[in-house]
Order: C-alpha cells, then structure tokens, then sequence
C-alpha cells in the first residue's frame, strides 16, 4: 500500500486548530533560542505545555524532527547539588506526556520515552524507555521523523477505514 491509498484520521476538537498552534509553537521556538539562547532545532515540535529550564538555558538541546509532548518538564540544573549541566534530546525522537528529564541526560537518536517516565540516566540511540526511573524496554528500534513507529501510517489508515477514528 504506497502512502498516497492510506486514510488519515478525521481532525476533531483542537486538532482543527492546527495550522494555528503551529504558527504559535513556531514564535515559542523563535523566542526560546533568539532571547534565551537555547539549542532547538527549527524543525524540532513541543506542545504549549512543555516547560524548558530558564535558569541554565544554554543547556537545553532539542535534535531535529523530535517531538516534546505535553507538561514535559526538561531540566538542566540542580540547585541542591549546585549542577548546571547540558540536556540533549537526540534527532527523530518523542518525548511522552508528563515526562521529567533529569539534568545532564542525553537521549539518543531515535528514541521514544514513555508517558510519565522520569529520565535520570542518558538513553542509547534507537532505544524505548519507560518507567520511574526509566529503563531500556526495547532496543534497535526503528522510528521515523517524531518519533512515529514506520507501521504508525498503516495502523492509522486501518483504524480510519473502520470508522474508528
């Protein structure tokens, strides 16, 4: 089945607004890296809710073609042990809701975080972690852009033609 012949999901509730929260994710970016020096790819998304550490900046580094899901808090100091240290989260990655990313942790390229996980030791490249503290549960994973599964399309398009989506 080439990509043309699948069927994607019908846009509902704030979906519908997306165009919009694109333009207003795309001036966050701009104002994260212009006014407080931030590392974030331009091609790099995060929802309105994810929260960025302001008090070490410069050391926030988002990859290109990474997605920050919501209430996502990425930290880059402790101030009980006096650290500030750079936080990188790698290319083709996604970053589950309510997630905590520990200073000084780097996410390799290609990898998923699970909802709710707090990360608190760097991830290897194409892995999948989950859990507090977040442990490897997959590794040699195969993800595109965003850290979209390759069969996601496929899924998405079936769940769509049943009238489930």
């Amino acid at each position: 089945m080439s990509t043309s012949d699948l069927k994607k999901a019908r846009k509902r509730g704030l979906n519908r607004l997306g165009g919009l929260r694109n333009l207003l994710v795309s001036a966050k970016r701009l104002w994260y890296r212009r006014i407080w020096g931030m590392d974030i790819h331009p091609t790099a998304q995060f929802s309105l809710s994810a929260k960025f550490d302001r008090t070490f900046p410069i050391g926030v580094h988002v990859g290109p073609y990474s997605y920050i899901a919501f209430n996502v808090r990425f930290l880059t100091h402790d101030r009980t042990r006096g650290l500030y240290l750079h936080t990188r989260i790698g290319a083709n990655c996604f970053i589950g809701g309510c997630s905590l990313i520990l200073p000084g942790v780097e996410i390799g390229d290609n990898c998923v975080v699970g909802a709710g996980s707090v990360v608190t030791k760097s991830v290897p490249p194409r892995s999948i972690v989950a859990g507090n503290p977040a442990k490897v549960i997959r590794s040699g994973i195969e993800v595109g852009e965003y850290g979209r599964f390759l069969d996601a399309d496929a899924t998405e398009s079936a769940l769509a033609e049943q009238g489930l989506t």
